[in-house]
């Protein structure tokens, strides 16, 4: 698997989907049950702000900066922040665009010896792109199902994601990245066991 294009691919889906977001929704609360890490209830607005502060803090990142290297108030706080204006899936994408920007300069020799800091931990340059791969992926699947957009992920990227996440799953879970496995058929669809090891009702 090319860690750096299934970042590429994944992050498009996400820009895709939220596309499809109606403006007026920005203002009303997401579902019961989209999964948060603290299980709270925020509108889709500041939910995409929170993905877009993520979003906004790649380039930095992926180039091996910390926050305190960068100021950490610069992109403002994950949900009290405004970086959507008046047009949040065209700021979204433009985010998205650099971000991908950022990653297509990096090389497979450096996936291994350049260390990410985020404000978790500090991983491998190849681990930080599994985590940043798997949110995007999650994401798309829960905004295009909140939204009613078919969410149905293309076949290469929800086998990469498998990949990535099969062998760490119970790993990644015992941190809260994960809620608990939903019981599946072994032999359901890959994006429906996909979804199920990450937490989620297919």
């Amino acid at each position: 698997m090319n860690e750096i294009e299934t970042f590429i691919r994944a992050d498009r889906v996400l820009a895709d989907v939220i596309t499809y977001i109606p403006p007026d929704l920005m203002k009303q609360s997401l579902p019961t049950g989209f999964p948060t890490r603290d299980n709270s209830t925020y509108t889709y607005r500041q939910m995409l702000n929170y993905q877009a502060y993520d979003e906004a803090w790649i380039p930095d990142m992926m180039a091996g900066r910390t926050l305190d290297d960068v100021g950490q108030d610069v992109h403002g706080g994950p949900l009290d922040n405004d970086l959507l204006g008046t047009d949040p899936s065209g700021r979204f994408r433009d985010l998205v665009e650099k971000s991908i920007a950022s990653v297509r300069e990096l090389s497979e020799s450096e996936l291994d010896t350049r260390t990410v800091h985020y404000t978790y931990g500090d991983y491998p340059l190849r681990e930080a792109l599994w985590h940043a791969i798997v949110f995007r992926t999650t994401r798309a699947f829960d905004y295009a199902r909140v939204i009613g957009a078919g969410a149905v992920l293309p076949d290469d990227l929800v086998e990469s994601v498998w990949a990535i996440v099969e062998p760490h799953a119970e790993e990644w879970r015992s941190i809260g990245v994960f809620g608990p496995a939903v019981d599946i058929d072994a032999q359901a669809p890959l994006q429906d066991r996909l979804m199920a090891i990450t937490g989620r009702h297919p």
